[in-house]
């Protein structure tokens, strides 16, 4: 016979529900804890060595923001202001005078102010509006504002209504010009396109509609086409104990095969018997990236017209920063390999400007395929206010839902498949202590992938084939005869500067 127990069931129920929810809260709090462990570990070490699913980037969407068309740019026409000032003496039979000035004037023309237009002293200039800053040239007859970007060298118009574009906001690297034309067919499409209760929103909240032509013009101190000289090395290669032979294992142990700095110091010294310590890989590692970015950055590469780019996630101390690649899909040459740790449209630039080095000459129909992030967009408007022209387009999303998603995809398959390439070597590393570091990794790569790899695609030639380095017999001799390259190209840099 069974007794009846004598503890309440509702009670007991009660009893492990509070216990299960005891255990999750302390599992929960061990895992925080665990975090910041891990994080304090970063910041004392330099570099992450947390592993688990918070050690994987976090996949932060772009901004979503919408880039228009490029503006209408005239461009004021320089004249001579002394070829003018002689031409009017000869039409009217005297010279034109200089501005006599009221000695209680209120608004004075700075003394260093010239026309914008004709390069006329400040003695040939008023005050056109009082104190409001717009001046007037007496010569040519220009109007100017010592404020504005251009200084009226060029005049920015909205394309839709040919209506001068108003500056409204200054940013970091950029200015913000907005077309106020209430006729703007832009303007009107805009509100035509509104619902009833999307009309009734923007009159409360005008601010969450973007109504207006907006463009950006960028203030950023770049030239695409310089050449860069090289940084001088903490170590100087010329004087290290290790010979060539050394240097170029600990390179194809480190560079091709992916391994880390440790685990090749290992290497070398289980192997080869030669000792040296994980950061003595990292010393020769940064020389031997100093020396060759130049050859790599300058080298006459004989590209296709088939370019891509993308992002792709590099750890550096102890945060996820982003390394921009842009890869000849057709010749499969990497183009630019730039590490930011920020995602915004200086990176982007400088990202293009690495490839427009590479070319010879920017042909017309130059394009390029990149995902769905503006930045991309407004490099391209960068570049056009520097003349140099070329296409944008986007491959959005996973699927092809529109005409050029689906007629570009294979390049950005491409590009996507140079990431996973890069992350199988990179893995090892866990990330970089520096900055510094993270760039000479990369460079290494790129010059290993560009020189030295061998492509199932190219019937496993090197995309960049040098006969110099195809005669050499095996990977060491192909690093020591790479370097001596790159010295003699820079020896010849110095002999023609």
């Amino acid at each position: 016979m069974r007794l009846p127990s004598t503890q309440n069931p509702q009670k007991e129920k009660g009893s492990d529900k509070l216990y299960s929810q005891f255990i999750t809260y302390l599992l929960q709090y061990i895992k925080f804890q665990e975090k910041i462990i891990f994080a304090l570990i970063s910041i004392i070490v330099g570099k992450s060595v947390a592993r688990g699913l918070y050690d994987e980037p976090i996949n932060r969407p772009y901004r979503k923001l919408e880039v228009d068309v490029m503006p209408v740019i005239d461009k004021l026409e320089k004249v001579d202001y002394t070829k003018l000032l002689t031409d009017y003496e000869q039409k009217h039979g005297k010279p034109l005078l200089p501005i006599r000035r009221h000695k209680n004037r209120v608004v004075k023309v700075p003394e260093n102010s010239t026309c914008p237009q004709c390069d006329a002293p400040s003695d040939y200039l008023y005050a056109n509006n009082g104190q409001k800053g717009q001046y007037e040239c007496k010569v040519c007859e220009c109007l100017f504002n010592q404020k504005s970007r251009f200084l009226k060298e060029a005049i920015i118009k909205c394309p839709h209504c040919l209506k001068s574009l108003e500056r409204i906001k200054e940013r970091k690297d950029f200015y913000v010009y907005k077309c106020k034309n209430n006729g703007c067919a832009y303007y009107q499409q805009k509100l035509n396109q509104m619902t009833k209760e999307e009309k009734n929103r923007f009159k409360q909240d005008p601010q969450a509609f973007k109504v207006r032509y907006i463009f950006r013009e960028f203030d950023l101190n770049f030239d695409p086409i310089s050449k860069e000289s090289p940084l001088k090395p903490k170590v100087d290669l010329s004087r290290i104990y290790a010979s060539p032979q050394t240097l170029s294992l600990i390179l194809t142990y480190y560079v091709n095969y992916g391994l880390s700095a440790r685990k090749t110091a290992a290497l070398m010294y289980d192997i080869h018997q030669v000792k040296i310590t994980g950061q003595t890989v990292l010393n020769y590692a940064n020389s031997v990236a100093l020396l060759t970015k130049p050859f790599i950055d300058h080298y006459p590469y004989e590209l296709s017209d088939s370019f891509c780019g993308d992002e792709t996630y590099i750890r550096v101390q102890g945060k996820w920063n982003y390394l921009f690649f842009f890869f000849d899909a057709v010749k499969k040459i990497i183009l630019s390999c730039h590490v930011s740790p920020n995602r915004d449209t200086p990176s982007a630039i400088k990202a293009v400007g690495d490839v427009l080095t590479k070319l010879k000459e920017i042909p017309k129909d130059l394009t390029f395929v990149v995902d769905g992030n503006p930045i991309y967009i407004l490099a391209q408007h960068y570049f056009a206010q520097q003349d140099i022209h070329f296409d944008v387009h986007k491959v959005i999303g996973l699927t092809n839902d529109d005409p050029v998603s689906e007629e570009y995809r294979p390049l950005k398959q491409i590009i996507e498949r140079l990431n996973r390439t890069f992350k199988g070597n990179y893995r090892a590393t866990t990330g970089f202590g520096s900055q510094a570091g993270s760039v000479s990794y990369v460079t290494l790569f790129t010059a290993y992938f560009n020189f030295l790899r061998p492509h199932a695609s190219l019937e496993y030639q090197v995309p960049v084939v040098i006969p110099e380095l195809e005669k050499q017999p095996h990977m060491p001799a192909r690093w020591t005869k790479l370097l001596a390259l790159a010295q003699d190209f820079l020896e010849e840099q110095h002999a023609s500067a």
